[in-house]
């Protein structure tokens, strides 16, 4: 337990965190299930000697990864706030990693702060499996993909718009208003990726658009078809979800961020099969 007294101030820390999603039921504390919040707010508590409330940029679905999430909590500490890093990573399991630490001002907030997040879909095309890359890409070979079809449908999704058709039933939001900044789909050798940039996401929206998105560069979904879907808000014609594997909270970006960009900006690794 960490010794402080009455004299000792409260700091705002901030966390730049990464996880391997695969046996989390994502990231937000919840009874009965293992959640990355539920294992970072009890390693701080184990080392201060009372409970803390973690505060996420984003709740990321069961399965779902994320190279640069970030968070904050409230502490009253003695600990330089760097240091915070190195403290939690003794304390955590091997699936969580804390890139780095550090204080913020106390107005400043890990998700109403936050300017833009930023996630990454990666399939793998080939047709037989790689075991190296099973856990972070949709294995997807079924149909050849045409990425020039996947990057010309997103691009009228770039601004703000009701994406009611893009979000799970159960979702507790009360509008579907999103605006897209960013949009953009490429192929790396055997891999195809799409970003999706943009100030917040509905509740499984990108899964559900991926899910799409995999039609039109089939060639089974026409791009107008797609675009018409989304604009008239038919959920019902949205069959299925892309695996929750394949995507990654890539980072999220703040207007006043203490953290360089080598901690947060592109940290996950692409895969590379030659």
């Amino acid at each position: 337990m960490l010794d402080s007294d009455a004299s000792t101030p409260t700091q705002r820390i901030a966390l730049v965190i990464q996880y391997i999603g695969t046996n989390f039921h994502g990231w937000q504390r919840q009874p009965q299930h293992r959640s990355v919040q539920a294992e970072i707010e009890n390693a701080i508590a184990q080392f201060i000697g009372y409970p803390v409330n973690l505060h996420g940029a984003g709740r990321t679905d069961s399965g779902v990864h994320a190279a640069a999430q970030v968070a904050h909590f409230d502490v009253t500490s003695v600990v330089p706030p760097q240091k915070w890093a190195t403290i939690l990573n003794s304390r955590l399991p091997k699936d969580i990693l804390i890139k780095a630490s550090a204080a913020v001002d106390s107005n400043w907030h890990a998700r109403f702060s936050a300017a833009y997040r930023r996630y990454r879909y990666s399939l793998y095309t080939e047709e037989k499996p790689n075991l190296f890359v099973r856990s972070s890409c949709w294995h997807y070979y079924l149909a050849p993909l045409d990425e020039t079809l996947i990057q010309t449908a997103l691009k009228p999704l770039i601004g703000k718009h009701h994406l009611a058709a893009f979000r799970r039933s159960n979702s507790k939001r009360v509008h579907s208003w999103v605006e897209i900044q960013a949009a953009e789909c490429y192929r790396e050798g055997a891999f195809i990726h799409i970003e999706i940039q943009a100030d917040g996401f509905l509740y499984g929206m990108v899964r559900l658009l991926v899910g799409m998105l995999v039609e039109v560069g089939s060639g089974s979904r026409a791009i107008a078809n797609f675009t018409q879907l989304w604009k008239e808000q038919r959920r019902e014609d949205v069959r299925y979800a892309a695996p929750a594997h394949g995507l990654c909270l890539l980072r999220v970006g703040y207007p006043d961020f203490p953290f360089p960009p080598e901690v947060w900006f592109d940290t996950q690794p692409k895969p590379v099969i030659s």
